[in-house]
């Protein structure tokens, strides 16, 4: 009996009842692990070994750091960051069996910190006799502090190799303490030459897949199930499976791009208004705007609205762009923003989506400038600076007697009694900023005629149509 199996009938003897870390199983070769028969295709079709991975050469590839690790028989923490059906579970479940570890696996939303102990302890226990753990924790983003916490010593002292998988970025989701003892992998969606290479597998398969029914998959049903699953392969499995069923059901010989369609129903884009796809897809959208491209604006638009993205926080973000992107150049673009927001509250949605679509156009095309953004930042610093210099004495309100004879108020210039309504010379800061200079006019639309009047304003006599006594 090996040493694995006398740790796996130890730990039954003294009766362990976690309802997932029960006892050791001895660690076997994953390529022996089959889903039953009626299970899911993709459950059926998962990689046996690490070699089958598909698409995610870079993370677990035969030349990359984690596959060279491996071979010497080191395995470190890790994050397995990326969207869903892109692997994370079967690799994490691949790299335990490479180790030939015991494989633990809990979901976040469903453990407590009374079941994280018993894991840690069962660890414990099993690294005295040469047993190395795996515990993989399915969205361990949703893990709060106090589990983190619990996790982080054991991690720390090497009792467990943590594979944690998330769809949110961990900066934000996994405290700094558990962060900075893990490597993170970052997964890419699988392009569509990796689900190609999944769906012909599948097809051809005769023991795991659907090799067996006799169909042939259509090249144009094949690109459209490759185009619609959006690089999860989950999605295109679980369609194909659909699609192939339904062909078979009706007496086709091929599975045709309208089963396809009919089998992927309606694909929404993949977006979780509260994570990543959020923030990253708001982002395109502002820079496409700032980049003066309305076509892509009005696409990266579409993909919020379609996902039912909440319509005031869009036009939030376009009165922001009105004002630090568009500026001055375009003073209208603030108006029209604006009046965008009241007009999106006030109908609603659906129809919301043609004053969205209209502004969108609008500050796409306008001219930009942000200086008002430059100057406000340089203003700032100034003023963080030099916050101990007080008011000067002509630029107070003198309220009161006293005020008056401190002299407040004493020597300010009424700007409406000066030619052109400016009093020329007149400082408004203190001494030590008067030469400071935080606003540059910007060179584009509107923007040059504002700053052109500051610098010339309209004589009296022309203010007055040729009438200065008014």
């Amino acid at each position: 009996m090996s040493v694995v199996d006398n740790c796996a009938s130890s730990f039954h003897d003294e009766g362990v009842k976690s309802r997932r870390a029960s006892s050791f199983q001895p660690a076997i070769p994953f390529a022996e692990e089959e889903p039953p028969a009626d299970a899911p295709l993709a459950a059926r079709m998962r990689p046996r070994t690490l070699d089958e991975v598909v698409g995610q050469e870079a993370a677990v590839g035969p030349s990359s750091p984690i596959r060279r690790a491996l071979a010497a028989g080191y395995l470190p923490s890790l994050i397995l960051w990326g969207p869903p059906g892109c692997g994370k579970t079967t690799i994490a479940r691949l790299l335990a069996g490479a180790l030939r570890a015991r494989f633990v696996q809990v979901s976040a939303v469903a453990s407590g910190v009374a079941e994280l102990r018993t894991i840690i302890d069962e660890a414990r226990r099993a690294r005295a006799v040469g047993v190395r753990t795996v515990l993989f924790i399915d969205e361990i983003h949703r893990f709060n502090k106090a589990q983190q916490d619990v996790v982080l010593p054991a991690v720390e002292d090497g009792d467990l190799i943590l594979i944690g998988a998330t769809t949110e970025n961990p900066s934000f989701e996994v405290v700094a303490p558990l962060l900075s003892r893990v490597r993170v992998l970052r997964l890419e969606p699988l392009a569509p030459e990796a689900l190609g290479t999944l769906i012909d597998r599948a097809m051809t398969d005769e023991r795991r897949g659907l090799g067996g029914l006799g169909l042939t998959l259509d090249p144009a049903a094949r690109e459209t199930l490759i185009a619609g699953s959006g690089g999860d392969a989950r999605i295109a499995l679980t369609a194909l499976e659909l699609a192939a069923y339904a062909a078979k059901g009706v007496g086709q010989a091929s599975i045709t791009a309208d089963d396809v369609r009919t089998a992927l129903l309606d694909r929404r884009p993949g977006y979780d208004k509260a994570g990543d796809a959020h923030y990253d897809t708001i982002s395109a959208y502002i820079k496409s705007l700032r980049g003066s491209d309305p076509h892509a604006a009005l696409y990266w638009l579409a993909r919020m609205i379609e996902a039912g993205e909440d319509p005031l926080f869009i036009v939030r973000r376009m009165v922001i762009f009105a004002a630090e992107d568009v500026g001055l150049a375009d003073p209208q673009a603030l108006v029209l923003a604006t009046a965008c927001q009241q007009a999106v509250h006030f109908v609603g949605m659906p129809e919301g989506f043609l004053p969205l679509a209209e502004c969108t156009i609008y500050l796409a095309l306008a001219p930009k400038s942000n200086s008002a953004l430059r100057a406000y930042a340089r203003a700032r610093e100034a003023a963080r600076q030099t916050a101990h210099l007080p008011v000067p004495l002509h630029l107070r309100n003198a309220v009161t007697g006293l005020m008056r004879a401190m002299g407040y108020g004493k020597g300010y210039r009424y700007p409406h009694d000066e030619p052109g309504h400016v009093a020329e010379g007149q400082a408004y800061v203190p001494d030590e900023l008067r030469s400071a200079r935080f606003y540059e006019p910007g060179t584009l639309g509107a923007e040059p005629e504002l700053g052109a009047w500051k610098h010339s304003p309209p004589s009296a006599d022309a203010e007055a149509g040729g009438d200065a006594t008014r």
